[in-house]
C-alpha cells in the first residue's frame, strides 16, 4: 500500500512539473502586440507607379531574365547569379561572370527585392528596374559592349519584336534599353515568397510553434529588430557594418564608394531576413558560411552582445518560419532561345 502511495505521489509530482514547465513555455511564447506592430505580411505584388504591371510585360520580363544571349559570351543570364529555383541567390561566396571573372560581393536574392529601399548592397540603384540593367553592361558580369548592342540583339529577333510591342503597345519603338529594365522589373515585382510568418501575422496563431514564437521574442529582446523590421524583416534602411565592434573585413568601403561621403564608409543596405536560411553564404562579402555564425557575428559586432548557444538556436528557429514558398509556376523557364549566330 505504501509502495502504491509513493508511486501515485511520484506520478502526481511529474504531472505538476510538466504542467508548470508547459505553462512557463507558453508564457515565454506569448508575443506582445506592440512587437508584432513592427512587422507586416507580404502583399501579393509590389507595384511601381512608374512601371505599370501587365501580363505581357511580365511574360517578356521572364523571357529576358532567362535570356543568355544578353551576355557577351552567350551563356550568362540573370538567373545564372540569382537562381530562381534556389531562392534567388547564388550558393557561392561571389558569382562568376564573363570569362569566369569573379565579382567582389555576394549576390543577394531577388525574391522580395522589389520592396527594398534600394538595390545592390550599396544602394546605387533605386529600383529593380534600374538594377536589372547594371549587370548587362558590367565588364565583369554579362559584359555586353553597351546598351545599343543589347537593343540591336533584340531587334534582330522577330519573337522579341512581337513581345516588346505587346508589352509596350503605346510606344512607336518599344525595344529600348530602358524597356528591358522595365520588363525584367515587372517580372521581379511578382517574385514574392509568402511563408508561415505571413499567416501568423494575418491572425493564424497556430502557424508558428511555441519554439518559433520564443525565438521571435529573443530576436526582438536582443535588439535585432532595430534594423531587421517591417514587411521584409530588413531591406528598409542602411547601416554601418561594425556599430559596436569593428567589422572583420574592411576592404569593401560600402556605400562610401557611391556617395563619396566619409560618413558612409562601411555602410551597407540591411538585407531582408526572408528566406535567410536558404540564401547563404552571408553578408556582402559572403565570407560567413553558416547561419549560426552569422547570428553570432551580428550580435557581437552590431549589438555588442555575446549571445549564448541557446539564444542562437532560438533566433535560428524563428528565422526558419521566414522561409517561404517559391512560386514555381510563375518562375517556370520559358522556351529556350536559339543560340546567337555572331
Amino acid at each position: 500500500m505504501r509502495r502504491c502511495s509513493l508511486a501515485l505521489l511520484a506520478a502526481a509530482c511529474a504531472l505538476v512539473g510538466a504542467a508548470c514547465g508547459g505553462g512557463a513555455k507558453q508564457a515565454a511564447a506569448r508575443i506582445e502586440p506592440t512587437r508584432l506592430a513592427l512587422f507586416g505580411p507580404l502583399p501579393q505584388t509590389i507595384p511601381s507607379p512608374g512601371n505599370i504591371i501587365t501580363q505581357a510585360k511580365v511574360d517578356l520580363g521572364r523571357q529576358l531574365y532567362y535570356e543568355t544571349r544578353l551576355s557577351r559570351s552567350g551563356d550568362i543570364s540573370c538567373n545564372s547569379c540569382h537562381h530562381l529555383d534556389a531562392y534567388g541567390a547564388d550558393t557561392g561566396r561571389v558569382s562568376a561572370g564573363f570569362q569566369g571573372q569573379l565579382g567582389v560581393r555576394n549576390s543577394p536574392t531577388v525574391y522580395n527585392a522589389a520592396g527594398h529601399v534600394a538595390q545592390f548592397w550599396d544602394g546605387r540603384a533605386g529600383t529593380v528596374e534600374a538594377q536589372a540593367l547594371g549587370p548587362l553592361v558590367n565588364a565583369d558580369e554579362m559584359a555586353m559592349p553597351n546598351p545599343k548592342s543589347v537593343e540591336q540583339l533584340l531587334r534582330a529577333d522577330p519573337s522579341y519584336q512581337a513581345a516588346f510591342h505587346a508589352a509596350f503597345p503605346a510606344e512607336r519603338e518599344p525595344i529600348s534599353y530602358e524597356n528591358v529594365g522595365r520588363a525584367i522589373g515587372a517580372f521581379e515585382r511578382g517574385l514574392l515568397t509568402p511563408s508561415r510568418w505571413d499567416r501568423f501575422l494575418r491572425g493564424d496563431r497556430k502557424a508558428l510553434t511555441d519554439d518559433e514564437k520564443i525565438g521571435f521574442n529573443t530576436f526582438v529582446e536582443l535588439g535585432c529588430s532595430g534594423c531587421h523590421t517591417g514587411t521584409l524583416v530588413g531591406g528598409s534602411v542602411f547601416q554601418k557594418a561594425g556599430v559596436v565592434h569593428p567589422w572583420p573585413d574592411t576592404a569593401d568601403v560600402g556605400r562610401e564608394a557611391v556617395t563619396r561621403q566619409k560618413a558612409d564608409r562601411m555602410v551597407f543596405k540591411v538585407p531582408s531576413l526572408r528566406n535567410i536560411e536558404r540564401t547563404g553564404p552571408y553578408f556582402h562579402n559572403g565570407r560567413v558560411v553558416t547561419l549560426d555564425s552569422a547570428i553570432v557575428q551580428m550580435a557581437h559586432v552590431q549589438l555588442g552582445r555575446d549571445i549564448t548557444p541557446v539564444q542562437v538556436a532560438q533566433v535560428r528557429t524563428w528565422l526558419h518560419s521566414l522561409t517561404g514558398d517559391i512560386p514555381q509556376a510563375y518562375i517556370a523557364a520559358p522556351r529556350s532561345q536559339p543560340p546567337r549566330s555572331d
